[in-house]
């Protein structure tokens, strides 16, 4: 049960609501790739640029602390995408143009695209790469139309649930994330290396580099979408309700 939150001005602004969500899911989400490469560089297991986000949790340590981390941050996720659904469900009764059938859409494509997170950290690339790879594709393409769709969603409930700002800044998080999955699904195609230290003079090491790059943009537009709901989730507090029969 959704409840909207009285407007009271507090000192510490992720106490409102339920916003503390949101911000533990980006800070925790970043903390994943970033600890992971860290270590990963620390140990010498990848290269300094342009790694695979898969590369730098290959290898133990590294590995188990991805998925771990990466396993909370698709809890967390799945928690996010399930009040932003709550959300807008409550809002499209006062929103003439919300549609319920798009909110339902997204929501299980925001799931999907968390199980995709929990099966590319329990499947490292180099134990059972096929598997990685559906579960990378699974969240790559369910995350992209996620946070495409709430991008509609956010136009047509406008100005009810978020401002002319947020409805762009999450446009063009959609868009960056967009146009870069392209060229991290063709490019990884002629991609023949194999190994976690690329061959720099290989023919295909141009494609790897673009195909790296385009991966941690998607990855993190993804992650940083996230952000414009702080200021819907100050607005609103879900309760579980339970009734003894």
């Amino acid at each position: 049960m959704v409840r909207r939150c009285p407007a009271v001005t507090t000192m510490w602004w992720f106490t409102q609501g339920f916003c503390f969500l949101p911000v533990f899911l980006v800070l925790w989400s970043s903390c994943t790739f970033i600890v992971s490469y860290v270590i990963a560089l620390f140990r010498r297991d990848v290269d300094v640029l342009f790694p695979y986000i898969s590369d730098t949790a290959a290898r133990p340590p590294e590995s188990c602390i991805f998925g771990l981390m990466t396993f909370v941050s698709a809890c967390a996720g799945m928690a996010t995408i399930y009040a932003r659904f709550k959300f807008v469900e409550r809002m499209s009764g006062d929103v003439i143009r919300g549609s319920p059938r798009l909110n339902k859409t997204a929501l299980v494509l925001g799931l999907l695209a968390c199980l995709g997170m929990c099966v590319v950290a329990t499947f490292q690339e180099t134990a059972v790469m096929v598997v990685h790879d559906i579960g990378a594709l699974l969240f790559f393409v369910t995350g992209v139309l996620y946070i495409l769709l709430q991008s509609v969603i956010s136009y047509r409930s406008f100005p009810y649930c978020s401002s002319v700002a947020v409805c762009r800044a999450r446009l063009v998080v959609a868009v960056i994330a967009s146009l870069a999955f392209f060229p991290t699904v063709i490019c990884a195609f002629f991609v023949k290396q194999n190994d976690l230290h690329r061959d720099t003079k290989s023919k295909d090491y141009p494609f790897h580099v673009a195909s790296a790059v385009c991966e941690w943009m998607v990855a993190f537009s993804f992650v940083c979408f996230f952000l414009t709901y702080i200021n819907d989730f100050k607005l609103f507090t879900l309760q579980v309700k339970t009734e003894m029969r």
